[in-house]
């Protein structure tokens, strides 16, 4: 056991206190997990344990394998190398859960958003392999809501009060107010919960959750739509003069349902070589945004009735929508109504790592009435696909496999997507710090220094289609996760002082960059 092993690990934790028993106790943790931690860090097999979980970044639930492989050099058949698990610390690979959620594990989730950065970032200003002229095509920060399913709480500009006023009644059928006079604060209970659960339209907020996805890809085909007819040309001829590139991501409200926010950028002809040319001069950043308002404006979509009782509904996204320009070092827009690219790709980054868990709190009533409801319609759905015999597998049906979403509040799409030609991609990006980091193990056995950042664009370059190994392996699956609350506690508690470190680090940088504009 390290000295120095136990001193880092003792310094991510808070600091310990003796309870009215003698009793060492961590604030923080429950008891058991207190003792869980103190074991591990007294434990023979401790260093083990810690670069076991340093080389996963400290994640919360990593995956166990056990198994070997060998590299072998295609074009001559020799072995490059070979590797098995039982020369491991534990005995076993572990790799990264990969969650992608803060809730569930800081590091993978912390990991994702840097990724997610970099890819946003690429599609705003160029680099990793995306020429910087991408920056002069008009770029748009888009954000769409979704309607209202009745009243809610929430807070409003400038502490003003939540619902003073009403349009109707001061009551509601259920006798219930229609008014609240408070200034709800941040971490309010209230916020985000309806002013009368029995008015608020719980099968509706489902249904529209369900089909967001069908909403958003209405929406890009009605933006090239207005383009194509804002440029005089033919839809089915767009692409020979501009193309919609975007990254999107989902968020949580605190009302349950999601936004959508999204970079979407204007390219040139789309057979240009490459990818990315020039848009052209017609369409302005400003002229672009007011065009994703006017398409936002016209997408709708009739949903079937979910059982046979049901009624249609016809979907719209919200009122509230907000798009405006993105300027970057080369634009020249309005500062008040735009944002920088770092700013912009911070915030999608952060979106794309909030998730449903983050707003199912068992806790909170509405949010518990929303799953209930997704699953009383999920079930009714399989009910009828069983009594009525009907053909085909349930997940054919429109509703067919609503239940299983009920966890995520009826929404089914991917949490962060892009169209194929906004940037690099998430598999370009792992695939080359997997590369990066076989690199600097080699180079640490040879005794040699490497420099990563001048082989960036030829790490992402790299094509695993023609590369020249070839990998043979057997792997077992064994377990997930660590073996005590402690361990995990301790591998979440070392992944935020890691985090903390980091950005106080950013923070240095930022200060000595600004520092040097200055001077």
């Amino acid at each position: 056991m390290s000295l120095q092993t136990v001193n880092a690990l003792w310094a991510a934790l808070p600091r310990p206190r003796f309870d009215d028993n003698n009793k060492l106790h961590l604030p923080g943790y429950q008891a058991h997990e207190s003792k869980a931690i103190v074991a591990r860090l007294v434990s023979d097999d401790l260093d083990a344990w810690s670069v076991a979980a340093s080389r996963v970044g400290y994640c919360s639930n990593p995956v166990h394998l056990v198994g070997a492989s060998t590299t072998i050099d295609t074009t001559t058949g020799e072995v490059i190398s070979s590797y098995t698990s039982a020369d491991e610390p534990l005995g076993s690979t572990v790799v990264r859960c990969g969650n992608r959620r803060e809730s569930a594990c800081p590091s993978c989730s912390r990991l994702y958003a840097a990724d997610m950065f970099q890819l946003i970032r690429a599609g705003v200003r160029g680099g990793k392999t995306v020429p910087t002229e991408v920056a002069d095509n008009p770029l748009v920060f888009a954000t769409l809501t979704a309607p209202s399913m009745g009243p809610v709480h929430g807070t409003r500009d400038n502490g003003r009060r939540c619902r003073p006023h009403t349009t109707g009644q001061p009551r509601c059928q259920h006798g219930r107010s229609t008014t609240c006079m408070a200034a709800h604060a941040d971490g309010d209970e209230q916020l985000g919960q309806p002013l009368c659960r029995d008015c608020y339209d719980y099968a509706s907020h489902v249904v529209w959750q369900w089909w967001a996805p069908e909403l958003w890809r209405r929406f890009t085909i009605t933006l090239r739509r207005t383009l194509a007819h804002h440029l005089g040309i033919p839809a089915t001829r767009l692409h020979e003069a501009v193309t919609v590139q975007y990254a999107k991501v989902a968020e949580y409200q605190r009302r349950g349902l999601v936004h959508f926010h999204a970079l979407i950028r204007l390219d040139g002809p789309r057979d240009v070589e490459g990818g990315f040319a020039p848009a052209p001069r017609q369409v302005t950043p400003t002229i672009l945004a007011r065009l994703v308002r006017d398409a936002v404006s016209l997408v709708r979509f009739t949903a079937p009735p979910v059982h046979d009782d049901d009624v249609p509904r016809v979907l719209a996204f919200g009122s509230q929508v907000d798009a405006r320009p993105v300027t970057t070092a080369r634009r020249t827009d309005d500062p008040g109504t735009a944002l920088s690219p770092e700013q912009v790709a911070g915030y999608l980054a952060k979106y794309a790592t909030k998730a449903a868990a983050d707003t199912t709190d068992h806790t909170n009533p509405h949010l518990r009435r929303i799953q209930h409801t997704a699953d009383t319609l999920g079930r009714r759905v399989e009910d009828d696909w069983v009594t009525t015999g009907r053909q085909g597998p349930l997940a054919a049906l429109p509703y067919g496999l609503l239940g299983k979403w009920a966890h995520e509040l009826g929404f089914r799409g991917h949490f962060a997507t892009k169209s194929r030609r906004y940037s690099i991609t998430l598999g370009q990006l792992r695939r080359a710090r997997r590369r990066a980091q076989q690199l600097v193990a080699d180079a640490n056995r040879r005794g040699e220094a490497i420099d990563l950042a001048s082989m960036e664009a030829q790490l992402l370059a790299v094509d695993d289609d023609h590369t020249t190994t070839l990998v043979i392996g057997s792997w077992t699956y064994t377990h997930t996760g660590w073996d005590t609350p402690g361990d995990v506690a301790l591998a979440k508690a070392a992944a935020a002082a890691a985090r903390e470190h980091d950005q106080e680090r950013a923070a240095q940088r930022n200060a000595r960059n600004q520092q040097g504009e200055v001077t």
